[in-house]
């Protein structure tokens, strides 16, 4: 006897979801104060979120990497069942991923040294006299270009982006408050050295975790389901926070 149809579809479904999983999935991130290498593995409030996610949707198979944003934003466009975080969701980027949950919300300011008295920006137009430095890739360079920034000042990491600020080689850098915080405490000096000048309203978004298109749409499905149970338990609140 021949099998009804319904049972051919769902032997074929398992098999594309079991050789999707088999492959693994590969998380990639860059280094901010939401995910960082902490004794030789990534971790951070983002990548706790991310892992618990990943445990409650039942993948065990997976594997958590840093690396600088352009190389993990290349990953996650070429290459199956990559899963990226923490991403902007802006309208060019809508149709190149799968996007899964929004894991939280973000600003990003304008900072300059405090000395630097001779600096002033009270709009985007004022910015644009001053060279600024921006990460490869990342939404703010991206933004600033369109923008009509000429000055701009491309590094691959953040640490980088931010120590170019403190030698003066260049006059501002965009950067969310936490990150600025975080950076500051790794170089051992003192926030109040530097002044925040100006909000990037237009910048104002939902940080994400989004798959590579060529990712089965179960995976995608399993994830969002996961996310969206740890979110109803508060949980994800209380990983951000950093709280048990």
């Amino acid at each position: 006897m021949t099998p009804p149809q319904s049972i051919w579809i769902a032997l074929l479904l398992a098999l594309v979801c079991s050789g999707s999983q088999a492959q693994g999935i590969q998380v990639v991130t860059e280094d901010t104060s939401f995910s960082y290498l902490e004794h030789g593995r990534v971790a951070g409030p983002a990548s706790a979120v991310v892992e618990a996610t990943l445990q409650r949707a039942g993948f065990n198979d997976y594997r958590l990497a840093l690396y600088p944003w352009a190389r993990a934003y290349d990953m996650a466009l070429q290459q199956p069942n990559v899963l990226i975080y923490l991403i902007a969701r802006t309208t060019a980027r809508e149709p190149l991923f799968k996007w899964v949950s929004e894991i939280t919300h973000i600003d990003y300011h304008f900072y300059k040294l405090r000395a630097r008295e001779d600096i002033q920006v009270h709009s985007l137009q004022d910015a644009q006299q001053y060279s600024v430095g921006v990460l490869r890739d990342d939404v703010r360079q991206k933004y600033l270009r369109t923008q009509g920034f000429k000055k701009l000042v491309v590094s691959a990491h953040n640490r980088d982006n931010f120590q170019k600020l403190l030698n003066q080689q260049v006059q501002l850098v965009p950067m969310p408050e936490r990150d600025v915080a975080m950076l500051c405490e790794d170089a051992r000096i003192d926030c109040a050295s530097l002044e925040q000048l100006y909000t990037l309203d237009a910048l104002s978004t939902g940080l994400y975790m989004a798959y590579s298109l060529a990712t089965a749409d179960e995976l995608v499905t399993r994830t969002r389901a996961a996310f969206d149970s740890l979110k109803a338990e508060g949980q994800v609140t209380r990983l951000l926070d950093g709280s048990p």
